[in-house]
């Protein structure tokens, strides 16, 4: 029991630290910001959607979906950080040169397409709405265009391809079993 709290509480702070590293980069310190309420918003979900979602894997006992997760959004996190910091493409405000991706994109898409995927769409609709809201709120705060949110969202949408399998798949099995001119077809579910 020990073993698994202690899984958990890695996995959740892995979590969080990339996800606070990815504040860190958006930093803007060369020019003073005008955060405005749909931006501070947008940041908030920045933090509560991916710690929401690893959370409520643990909670249904998903430990293996949550590893998953970790492992999408730590690919999510180097490849949008590697594009940003290797491209240097200039904010519309002008405050520095990390504009592309988007990285509150790719982070909360990410976060909503592994719901999508380990879970099924119906799941994913309120996690999709936050990421999109987040992604407007980039544009509003005059930090990213479309192509930074497009390509943002590609990269967290894409790292779910790599890792995240559906959770109802390991609940059902199809069996079929031949032996000596006979068939056998079962279905099995593991609760």
């Amino acid at each position: 029991m020990i073993l698994k709290y202690s899984k958990f509480s890695w996995l959740l702070c892995t979590s969080l630290f990339i996800t606070s590293i990815s504040l860190q980069a958006q930093d803007t310190s060369e020019t003073i910001p005008q955060v405005g309420s749909i931006q501070k918003i947008g940041d908030v979900i920045l933090f509560a959607l991916p710690v929401a979602t690893v959370g409520a894997s643990f909670i249904i006992g998903d430990e293996k979906g949550a590893w998953q997760f970790t492992k999408g959004l730590i690919l999510t996190e180097a490849v949008t950080y590697g594009l940003k910091y290797s491209i240097n493409k200039p904010r519309p405000d002008r405050s520095n040169d990390n504009s592309f991706p988007s990285g509150h994109t790719s982070t909360v898409f990410h976060s909503a397409g592994y719901i999508h995927r380990r879970y099924g769409f119906k799941y994913s609709i309120p996690a999709y709405a936050l990421a999109g809201f987040t992604a407007a709120s980039r544009i509003d705060s005059k930090k990213h265009d479309i192509l930074d949110l497009l390509a943002g969202a590609a990269i967290g949408l894409g790292s779910n391809l790599l890792f995240t399998t559906e959770y109802q798949q390991e609940h059902m099995a199809l069996i079929l079993n031949t032996s000596e001119g006979g068939y056998m077809l079962g279905f099995s579910y593991k609760f």
